[in-house]
This record gives C-alpha cells, structure tokens and sequence, in this order.
C-alpha cells in the first residue's frame, strides 16, 4: 500500500509553467475538415515553441518561421521590407495566438537530416543576420513592414549547435566549429538585447552536451554576453533523470555567471532509445506509458524547483506527438495531462503533496474557490502490476472530492466507486494511469 499526504492549508510554491509544448494547433482549412483547434484551445497550452513548424505543410511547410525561409537572399537589402516573406509565418502565428497559446520564437533553422545541408551553416556575416533578426522582431512586436504587435516576448537563438558536434560528415544543426557559435551567439545577442532591452533573448537549445553547455557559458560569459534564458534538451525514460539533469544545469548556470538566467528545458519526451529501441519509443508516446510519462514529467519539475518552464515536444503532427493522432486529429491519452495540468496551473498555488512510493507522482494547487491534485502511477518497467494508494487528506473534506481516470480503458472518466473514509481516500491504480482529484 502506497500514501499520499496532501495538506491543502499548506501553500508551498507557485505552479509554473510545466505544460508548454513545441509547436501551434492545426486549423482546418476549406480543403479538409481535420483539425485540433478546439481541444488545443480548451487545454490552455501557455507558449508554443516554433522550432521544427517548417516540416509540416499545415504550418507553411519550407516557408515558415525559419530565418533562411522568411529573408530568402542573404545577400539583399536587410532594411527593405521587400527582402522579406514574412506571409506564412504571419499565419502560422495568428493562429497560435488565436487559439491560446503565446509564440516562443526559435531564430534559425530547422534541424536537417538530409544527406546535403542546405541552413544550418554559419551566416556568412553574423552582425547582418542578427539584424535581420531584429527587423523579424520588429515585424512581430512593433508592426514594422505591416506587421502586428504581438506580446512575443521569448526569441531564442539557434537550435542544437551542440548536435553532432565531434562528427565530420553528418552535422544536422550547426556545420561551423564551437568557436564560430560562440562568436555567433555572442554577436547576435549583444544586438538584439541591446535593441530589445524589454524581451527575452537567449538560447542555444543545446541538445544536452553538459561538457559542450559550459564551455559555451564560459566563453559567452568571457564576452560580456547577456543571456535572458538558456534552453537545452532532454530524451530519456526516469522523472527522476529527468529532474537531476535540472538540477544540474541550475548549478552550471550559477557556476557560470548566469545566476539570473531562466531555466528552460524544451524539449523533452519519451525515448528509450535511438536505434534499436526507437519504434518500441514512439509507440509508447501515442499510448497510455507515453501519457503517463508526461504528466509525471510534469509533476517532478513541478516539485524539483530547478527549472523555470518545460515544453514537450511535439504538437506538431508526427512521431513524437503524443497529444493528436496524426490521421484524426482527435486527442490521444496524452492529451489529457495538458488539460490537467492547466487546471492546476490556474489554480496558482501548489500545496504539500508527498507519496512515499517512487513510482507515484503528485502535484497539486489550490485557489479561493477550488483545489486540484493530480496523481500518476508511472513505470518503466512494462511487467509492474497495479497498486494501491491511499489519499490522506488534510484541509479538506475528502467525500466532496470529485474523481476523473485516464488508462488504457478511461479517457478523462468520472469514477465514483473510490473508498472514501476517515477522510482518507482508496484507490487502485493500474500501471501507467493518471487520477485527477477536484474539489
């Protein structure tokens, strides 16, 4: 038997942003009837992070966000409103605004797997292409070349130049050497935070590389460079992995000089492996395990404190969407954990919630009109059986809670037939299923 301690009098933290996402909703157009919308809408998703929006057609395919796609001729006028298409990603971001979410802007390119690159060498003049950035940002926050004026306040530089760094051949995101990115990153952030003081600017998204991650903070720290964020990735099985690499990368940070800088992890999602265990991974994130995962992601940065906001990717459809069926468009049980989370993050404030079994995740929130926990039974371990756990609460009568279960059968479901007693609640959860608790 598992416990769960929740205390609803006592406020603890803030509840952060662990529900952001890569990546906008896709709209139905004239021609198809498909589309995620309403339900991407109705999950309340805070930001969506546009890196990797030009492989999908339904965004604008190779002529959206990517800064070789909207400034096509690196050699033409960078103040002359006619170098630049900005039409598609003018769309693109109306939408993710129209629909909830605010625009998390990746400048740069998207990773190429391609046997020839084509946008991920170095510009050929880094002071030009941070101006062309800056013209971009213009568009989109001070109406520059008829454009909006848009509350965009995150725009990270660069995705992954840490990928592949040691290869030769077959470099997917930044065919330059260290050097050159620092003096990249460090040019083109000085400009736009020197033209910007009020915005968010940093980067690089690294892919995970520690060693690379502080050498990099060092020599951009040696140049004076300001850094609002630092954005890395991460792609394992364990919460728990997952939280540690948090904590580090909080502690390199302050190591570097960057005590003030944001936290950013995002990318993040299932995967046990990259070769031979890579199918089994992406079946398991459009399924209840991938679900699971999520929501116990959630719950764990929530509690480790070290990381200022998550964004899962994808909601772009394809192999790491974990939310929409990529035929349908309907939510998946991956869903389900945004939609939650959201209630939780509305709430404000999180409450003690604390389970003395590593395989059960908890977080919860409370305001003036209503409390929320939500609990996930997660392993990785696929022969694990069910358990119970029993709910003690503190702060609130237990038999006024309201009951909803995702797994392999429930999909956000009422239950009712919980065992509620002593002001403690019963419950029996199978492997990889999420409770939501309401009251």
């Amino acid at each position: 038997m598992s416990t769960i301690k929740v205390n609803f009098n006592k406020e603890i933290d803030k509840i952060r942003i662990m529900h952001a996402v890569n990546n906008g909703p896709v709209v139905a157009g004239s021609d198809q009837t498909r589309g995620n919308q309403d339900a991407y809408k109705a999950a309340r998703i805070p930001y969506a992070r546009t890196h990797d929006a030009s492989f999908y057609a339904g965004y604008g395919g190779n002529h959206t966000v990517d800064v070789n796609f909207i400034f096509p001729d690196f050699d033409a006028d960078v103040n002359d409103p006619n170098s630049y298409d900005f039409a598609c990603t003018d769309l693109y971001m109306k939408q993710i605004i129209d629909y909830g979410a605010k625009p998390f802007f990746r400048l740069g390119s998207k990773i190429e797997h391609e046997v020839k690159k084509y946008n991920t060498f170095p510009p050929k003049d880094f002071k030009k292409w941070a101006e062309i950035c800056e013209h971009i940002i213009e568009h989109y926050t001070e109406g520059w070349a008829d454009g909006f004026y848009y509350d965009i306040e995150y725009w990270e530089i660069w995705n992954e130049p840490d990928l592949d760094a040691h290869e030769e051949n077959n470099k997917r995101c930044w065919q330059g050497t260290f050097e050159e990115f620092v003096d990249f990153f460090s040019t083109s952030a000085k400009h736009l935070k020197n033209r910007f003081p009020n915005l968010k600017i940093g980067g690089p998204a690294s892919c995970g590389d520690e060693e690379w991650s502080e050498a990099f903070l060092k020599e951009i720290k040696k140049k004076d460079t300001p850094l609002d964020f630092f954005s890395y990735h991460w792609y394992w099985t364990q919460p728990y992995d997952m939280t540690d690499k948090c904590t580090r990368v909080r502690k390199m940070l302050d190591r570097c000089g960057y005590e003030n800088a944001e936290t950013n992890l995002n990318e993040w999602n299932y995967v046990r492996g990259w070769s031979d265990e890579f199918v089994y991974s992406i079946k398991q994130i459009i399924g209840m395990k991938g679900a699971a995962f999520t929501s116990a992601c959630m719950s764990a940065c929530q509690n480790c404190r070290d990381v200022d906001m998550i964004m899962y990717y994808d909601a772009r459809p394809g192999t790491f969407n974990g939310l929409f069926d990529f035929y349908t468009m309907e939510p998946l049980k991956g869903y389900y954990p945004f939609y939650i989370y959201a209630n939780l993050y509305e709430m404000e404030n999180q409450i003690e919630a604390i389970c003395d079994d590593k395989d059960i995740y908890v977080v919860g929130a409370k305001n003036s009109d209503k409390c929320g926990l939500m609990v996930t039974y997660y392993s990785e371990n696929d022969n694990d059986g069910a358990k119970k756990v029993t709910l003690d609460i503190d702060g609130f009568d237990a038999s006024r809670l309201k009951f909803y279960l995702i797994d392999e059968s429930n999909s956000y479901v009422p239950k009712t037939t919980y065992k509620v007693e002593d002001n403690k609640v019963t419950m029996r959860l199978e492997r990889n299923s999420i409770v939501y608790i309401e009251g």
